[in-house]
């Protein structure tokens, strides 16, 4: 019983801490504030303080402080990798640092986290198949990993609600997925990063008075890949399945930079071309496009556990069929309401 009303104090803690920074951060409009200002690809009005992410660590650090890091594998070059994006990211909040600036400290916190961490893939494992891939694809592929979770992170980062919520969706459902796998000490950590993000949500929240800005999305990404790594590597859940938790972030980011891509536009330009972005276009309020991105989270979130649940592979391609058909039918939805609105 003392551990388990340490960790809920733990628990309690992080969330407080988060809340109590978070809502200073909201009011505060001094000279520090970090104010984004709107401009004409913004979906906000006015300008708004992007320092979120401070209250985001401040809530995690908290919570870490009294969980303890001794579940976490390799746990000094995890932080020390987390510290590298976090300070990038926050210099780009402040000074708009750029790509041929930020890139290369994500690149060389993944190598961290990968090698010397140990958080590289042992095996390729899909539904139904282990592939036993050579160990330079397989680094390759944990490294790339690492770099684009935090990345799309931030380029998801750009509603009202948005980020913050697929955090409490993501690591929400991770926690719970590492009680189901009898992994406690996991579940617990993970727990931390979702009430983290909890504290944020209420000043976030359309209409947002604050932002989490770069220094939260990017650290939300890396430790997305983070977590999603170790479960993988530790055999509690396979990379697949933690991605569906996540894959509202990660099928639009995908799908928008292969499409910008193709129609030869810069992936890594700002723009207004993320399904969300679309849907407020067509004329849909902040807050119900968020909370129709919720119910995607939800849903995201209920197959995982179910594939979790139910091991046959028959079972496992099911399910994953349904997942498919949802975002199949989210892009030929946007696209039939697009052509509707040109034609008028």
């Amino acid at each position: 019983m003392p551990v388990v009303l340490e960790s809920c104090f733990a628990v309690a803690a992080a969330f407080g801490a988060s809340v109590l920074v978070n809502g200073v951060l909201a009011r505060y409009r001094g000279r520090w504030a970090l104010l984004d200002m709107p401009n004409h690809r913004s979906l906000h009005a006015d300008a708004t303080p992007r320092s979120g992410g401070i209250g985001i660590l401040a809530g995690l650090f908290v919570g870490a402080a009294l969980v303890g890091v001794s579940a976490l594998p390799g746990a000094g070059w995890a932080l020390l990798a987390l510290l590298l994006v976090a300070v990038v990211s926050f210099g780009d909040d402040v000074y708009g640092l750029p790509p041929y600036v930020r890139f290369p400290v994500h690149a060389l916190a993944a190598v961290l986290l990968v090698f010397p961490g140990g958080y590289g893939l042992s095996v390729i494992d899909l539904p139904g198949v282990d592939w036993h891939a050579p160990v330079w694809l397989l680094d390759g592929v944990s490294l790339l990993f690492v770099i684009w979770m935090v990345n799309l992170y931030n380029f998801m980062d750009g509603m009202d609600g948005l980020a913050g919520g697929m955090a409490c969706f993501g690591f929400g459902t991770l926690a719970l997925l590492g009680v189901l796998a009898g992994a406690p000490g996991y579940a617990l950590t993970v727990l931390v990063v979702a009430v983290s993000a909890a504290g944020f949500l209420p000043t976030n929240f359309p209409p947002a008075r604050l932002f989490m800005g770069d220094l939260g999305s990017g650290s939300l990404g890396f430790l997305a890949a983070l977590f999603l790594l170790w479960a993988d590597r530790a055999g509690l859940f396979p990379l697949w399945l933690g991605g569906m938790v996540f894959s509202p972030f990660i099928v639009d980011a995908t799908w928008t930079v292969i499409r910008r891509s193709a129609e030869g536009k810069k992936p890594w330009q700002a723009h207004r071309e993320h399904f969300y972005q679309r849907l407020v276009s067509l004329g849909w309020s902040h807050r119900r496009t968020v909370l129709w991105a919720y119910s995607l989270m939800l849903k995201c979130s209920l197959l995982a556990v179910a594939c979790f649940c139910f091991t046959a592979t028959g079972v496992r391609g099911i399910l994953l069929g349904l997942l498919a058909a949802v975002y199949l039918a989210l892009i030929a939805v946007i696209k039939t309401m697009e052509h509707g609105r040109a034609l008028r």
